[in-house]
């Protein structure tokens, strides 16, 4: 599939001839300025010029953007034991935007990485705070109220937002960008800030397994057979503000992935997280990633936005999951 997303773009490519220029353009990404492909004439070396430096890092970030968010999911639901829950539920997707947003009304230069440390910041800032109102006076948490607080301050960070987009130029082209959810326009300096973060969040997460299905016979049940509920929290917590933050640096607000994956995958699992959770990484990747490549193509010579692509089809593939009966924890 990835191979696939290298040959397909806006601009009509021959299938063969794109892969036999998928070496050169992988040399071309990752050494631009020192290529002997840069000004030459010849239609395979411009060929390999535009998959190196526009579709590989577009396929990249796409992949990376989905893989987090899928995980992320896997890892929310797990946690709240709520299989509604995703990152733009919680409010982490409003979180990175508003973070980033304010940096852009502050006037900081968003430079590829300070706009992910931004973004992670926003999301991190909002999974402890909405973690902390769900357990606040409880001792356990509460699923509805983490919920309710996401929802609450979704709301919030989103209407500062909107104020920040029409008091500031620089706000409103930043808010552009993030709106729809997209990898256009993606470099491989977006890959380099995005992948240690979101790279870092997988190893977390993918060390959550065990303690998700511990976790899932109660907190007494998990503690009585060694597992430091205290602690499992806290790694989550840190994981889902990395996946989340760094999705959404990368590829803007996407919703449904963190939502839809993790049911889809659900299906063939069981109810095993440390299966689950490689799983919804997969699927979380290939959603995006099939998102973007039919958003190129369907009304060629212009794109479509992965995140509408991603909301026109994960809508009704949701409701049926859910007609279906395959929706829950």
């Amino acid at each position: 599939m990835m191979v696939w997303s290298l040959t397909v773009g806006s601009r009509a490519t021959p299938l063969w001839d794109s892969v036999v220029a998928i070496p050169d353009a992988i040399r071309y990404a990752l050494s631009p300025t020192d290529s002997p492909l840069v000004g030459n004439p010849d239609k395979h070396a411009q060929l390999a010029v535009l998959i190196g430096g526009l579709r590989l890092p577009r396929t990249l970030v796409a992949l990376l953007a989905g893989a987090a968010l899928g995980l992320a999911g896997g890892i929310i639901q797990g946690h709240t034991h709520n299989p509604l829950a995703e990152p733009g539920v919680l409010g982490i997707n409003a979180g990175a935007a508003a973070a980033f947003i304010g940096a852009a009304y502050a006037g900081v230069e968003l430079h590829h990485i300070v706009g992910t440390v931004v973004a992670v910041t926003g999301a991190a800032v909002v999974t402890v705070v909405v973690f902390a109102f769900s357990t606040a006076g409880r001792g356990t948490m509460d699923p509805m109220a983490m919920v309710l607080a996401g929802v609450a301050l979704t709301a919030l960070l989103m209407a500062c937002v909107n104020a920040m987009v029409l008091a500031s130029a620089e706000a409103l082209d930043a808010f552009r960008h993030w709106a729809t959810g997209s990898v256009e326009g993606a470099t491989m300096a977006t890959v380099w800030a995005v992948a240690p973060i979101a790279l870092i969040g997988c190893v977390l997460a993918f060390s959550q397994g065990r303690a998700l299905n511990l976790m899932d016979l109660g907190g007494a049940s998990a503690h009585a057979l060694g597992l430091s509920v205290r602690r499992a929290r806290m790694v989550g917590i840190a994981s889902i503000a990395l996946l989340g933050g760094a999705a959404v640096a990368g590829a803007g607000p996407i919703t449904f992935v963190g939502l839809v994956a993790p049911h889809i995958v659900r299906r063939w699992t069981g109810p095993d997280y440390r299966r689950i959770l490689p799983y919804s990484a997969a699927v979380g990747a290939a959603l995006t990633l099939g998102a973007d490549m039919i958003g190129r193509v369907i009304i060629q010579p212009a794109e479509l936005q992965m995140g509408i692509v991603l909301a026109i089809v994960g809508a009704p593939l949701f409701i049926g999951l859910i007609r279906s009966g395959k929706v829950g924890g």
